[in-house]
């Protein structure tokens, strides 16, 4: 099985949402994808709210948040 590479997804910069880690080329905040996630959307009804998104994006914020919780 192939680990996702967050960190070619995910870029953390402080002239960005106040350093908060966001998909890379977005100004989507890992967090938005990740409570969405919990709040029961599939990857479908995130990419068709947020259509910059990718299921890789999406899977690299679960990958930099499982990452961030080590």
């Amino acid at each position: 099985m192939n680990r996702i590479q967050w960190k070619k997804r995910i870029e953390i910069s402080p002239e960005l949402h106040n350093g908060e880690p966001c998909i890379k080329g977005t100004r989507i905040p890992v967090s938005i994808v990740i409570g969405s996630l919990a709040d029961g959307m599939t990857e479908n009804e995130i990419i068709n709210s947020y259509p910059s998104l990718t299921n890789e994006d999406i899977k690299a914020a679960l990958a930099y948040d499982e990452h961030k919780n080590v």
